[in-house]
């Protein structure tokens, strides 16, 4: 799959969200290509690349998913929700 985007920001990590936030996020969420998630948040959120050493393999990555306006990129157990468009 080709994700088409020109703009990645980040929202929130599921550590700091109600379980009623989680859900609302979460919805009708698909599996997602994590390596191709990584790809964009290099490209558009490098501080968070960084940050999280997405350098280094990410046992996590296919767990990652996506909904109709955000991806779910999973890192060491803690999802982290990027709207794109």
């Amino acid at each position: 799959m080709i994700y088409n985007v020109s703009r990645l920001d980040y929202v929130c990590d599921c550590t700091c969200i109600s379980i009623h936030k989680w859900n609302e996020l979460t919805k009708n969420s698909v599996k997602a290509n994590g390596s191709k998630i990584k790809k964009l948040i290099k490209k558009y959120l490098p501080d968070l690349y960084e940050n999280l050493a997405l350098n280094f393999p990410n046992p996590y990555e296919h767990q990652c998913t996506r909904t109709k306006t955000h991806f779910i990129y999973v890192h060491s157990g803690i999802e982290y929700f990027l709207k794109f468009n």
